[in-house]
């Protein structure tokens, strides 16, 4: 690691780093401002569930992590992760994000430009987020139609 590096590391974990210690040939993993989690969890084909994975999640998160890297704030200012069950299924395709502690939810990816959008200006695409009472399934808003082709009978 060089000088600014090691400055960088020992700044965020608040203790100062030992160049001589075994530890310090571990690389520093960098520190974003926001961390986006976007659940690509997939259930069975007509669980009652349902799953953000069948309605389009991974194509959301894959459209994300792309915007994030060609505006060059995948390194510091916002990493797009994937993400198992956020327990809000049924307002899905789900996003979090931290450590901001706010969930979007129906995302479509038709969405995905004005979310980078906010997420480089540190501002929140008001409309996605969920609010209270979506996080009950017994009072919450209508949940998308799947994306996801209904088999044939």
């Amino acid at each position: 690691m060089g000088e600014t590096d090691t400055a960088r590391c020992a700044q965020v974990t608040s203790e100062p780093l030992d160049p001589g210690a075994a530890s310090a040939h571990v690389p520093c993993v960098p520190q974003r401002e926001r961390y986006v989690f976007v659940c690509t969890n997939r259930r069975p084909d007509g669980s009652p569930k349902g799953s953000c994975a069948a309605h389009g999640s991974v194509e959301i998160h894959a459209a994300l992590k792309n915007l994030m890297g060609e505006r060059g704030l995948n390194k510091v200012k916002v990493r797009a992760c994937t993400s198992g069950c956020l327990d809000v299924c049924w307002a899905g395709p789900v996003i979090a994000v931290e450590p901001d502690n706010y969930f979007y939810g129906r995302v479509t990816l038709a969405d995905v430009p004005e979310i980078a959008d906010a997420l480089a200006a540190g501002t929140r695409v008001e409309r996605l987020i969920l609010p209270p009472n979506d996080f009950d399934e017994k009072t919450a808003d209508p949940p998308l139609k799947s994306a996801a082709k209904e088999p044939q009978t």
